[in-house]
């Protein structure tokens, strides 16, 4: 295997590990990451998607005394079995509208323009969702959503269908604008993710398996295990951040990444087609 390949492949991993939990947009990222590197074919698509379930194992590691307890608690505690429904119901909602319309959003949406803004729309919706008045939380914690608070943040993650927009900034933003606090906000959408993108990952992997051989498989190991480690030190980070910070700084980094977005395709430098 060829040693450069291998070090993109570990790139790759690192900035979809670092942005995949972050409200930024990881598909943003790794177009421009990918573009600079020379790893925007095909294959490299689907490696994209399929090294994000490096990025899930750290959630599940993070995460893992909630999921376990949750799991053994399931034939006994009503708690349990609706924070299991509320994860399986605000899951759906991506799935139907995937299978639906993945395809001609991919076609006609991967453009520059979407891209940079939705960037930049994001950025200004986080800066509205943090100017939210105190008494605008109703949701402390996530094990008091409903069903129905559920269903609204699934529907509300389906909006990151469209490239730019972040799966976690949907989900985290929309549920705080929704009525969940930051912490409830980002633990559902950690909790989300993981049927998500296991699910987008092994379906892409599926869809695509003509494109793949064995050996392909080192390329892929070494970016799910460096998606697995910055993943697992990115959501370290971000749990203690929100302890004590909000996300403006993230929204102001989406408006500059928005004019990044232009200015390298104006440029020329990156394709942000997909």
């Amino acid at each position: 295997m060829d040693i450069v390949l291998l070090a993109k492949a570990a790139i790759m991993g690192i900035v979809e590990g670092l942005t995949e939990f972050l409200p930024i947009s990881s598909t943003g990222h790794l177009i421009l990451a990918g573009s600079l590197l020379g790893f925007d074919d095909d294959k490299a698509k689907v490696f994209d998607i399929a090294i994000q379930t490096g990025a899930i194992f750290a959630v599940i590691l993070v995460y893992w005394q909630k999921i376990h307890s949750t799991i053994v608690a399931l034939p006994r505690q009503p708690k349990a079995r609706r924070f299991a429904l509320n994860v399986l119901i605000g899951f759906l909602p991506a799935v139907v509208l995937g299978l639906l319309f993945g395809k001609a959003i991919k076609a006609h949406l991967f453009t520059p323009t979407v891209v940079a803004s939705t960037f930049i729309i994001g950025g200004f919706i986080i800066l509205w969702a943090e100017k939210r008045p105190p008494g605008s939380v109703r949701i402390e914690h996530v094990d008091d959503m409903t069903p129905w608070d559920a269903l609204k943040v699934g529907l509300v993650q389906c909006f990151a269908m469209i490239p730019g927009t972040s799966r976690s900034g949907s989900t985290i933003i929309g549920g705080m604008l929704l009525g969940l606090s930051r912490k409830a906000a980002t633990d559902f959408s950690f909790f989300l993710a993981i049927p998500t993108l296991i699910g987008a990952g092994a379906y892409s992997l599926y869809k695509e398996r003509a494109l793949l051989s064995a050996a392909d498989i080192p390329l892929f190991a070494v970016g799910l295990l460096f998606s697995f480690l910055s993943a697992w030190l990115c959501v370290r980070w971000l749990l203690r951040y929100i302890s004590t910070h909000d996300f403006v700084p993230f929204a102001w980094y989406r408006i500059a990444f928005g004019i990044v977005v232009l200015a390298t395709a104006w440029s020329g430098v990156v394709t942000w087609a997909e």
